[in-house]
């Protein structure tokens, strides 16, 4: 008999991510409103792992993370990945946010994940290596329903599969 397999990974797609910046930075400098403002998104490092959001205040913050919100729900692209749980730091009457983008599954998560397939479909083997979750069963027709379930799930963390064979 064989064997069918998927991984399931919380990884953002990068070409899409530097296309939701570009579209995001493309609209910051033709609206009016931001005109004559400091208003500016910029990679967070050389690696890009997120983004550095400059304004004028909190609010023009806010109005440039829900250009960037558009843009990744435009591409298809997880609200999830996105970190705004850092502080805003204010001088020389500018705003500056800084908003990584989360990527990878921890044990914990790893473990949630497991746990809800297992209780789900018990003839489903899930085996977490690593910052991926492997997941074996003798029936393709079981990995679908297993996709359609963590689909549907609600983690506080964004899901894909990769390696379907």
């Amino acid at each position: 008999m064989a064997n069918f397999s998927f991984d399931v990974v919380s990884e953002y797609d990068k070409a899409e991510m530097n296309n939701v910046f570009d579209q995001a930075q493309r609209e910051i400098t033709s609206r009016y409103d931001f005109k004559g403002t400091p208003a500016e998104i910029d990679w967070l490092d050389g690696d890009k792992s997120g983004f550095k959001i400059t304004g004028n205040g909190e609010w023009q913050i806010d109005a440039i993370l829900d250009i960037v919100r558009k843009k990744m729900a435009a591409r298809e692209q997880s609200q999830k990945f996105l970190d705004t749980s850092k502080d805003v730091i204010e001088s020389n009457l500018k705003t500056t946010k800084e908003v990584p983008l989360k990527q990878g599954l921890d044990q914990e998560k790893a473990k949630k994940v497991s746990a809800l397939i297992r209780e789900q479909f018990p003839k489903v083997k899930p085996q977490i290596q690593g910052d991926t979750v492997r997941v074996m069963s003798t029936s393709k027709d079981d990995l679908q329903q297993v996709m359609q379930l963590l689909r549907g799930a609600e983690f506080d963390f964004p899901l894909s599969f990769t390696n379907y064979r």
